[in-house]
C-alpha cells in the first residue's frame, strides 16, 4: 500500500484537525456578526476618515 510521507493518520485525526480550525473560525465569524448587528452607534467604526 502506498504511504504518503510515512504514516497516514486515521480519519479521527483528520476530523480533529479540521474541527480545531473550523470551531474557532466559526466563533470568530459569529461574534463579529453579533457585534456588527448589536453594537450601539457610538461604538461602531466611522468610515468617513475622521
Amino acid at each position: 500500500m502506498f504511504k504518503f510521507l510515512g504514516v497516514v493518520p486515521p480519519y479521527l485525526t483528520f476530523a480533529g484537525t479540521i474541527m480545531a480550525f473550523l470551531i474557532p473560525y466559526l466563533f470568530l465569524k459569529i461574534n463579529n456578526k453579533i457585534h456588527e448587528l448589536g453594537d450601539p452607534p457610538w461604538k461602531k467604526r466611522n468610515n468617513s476618515g475622521s
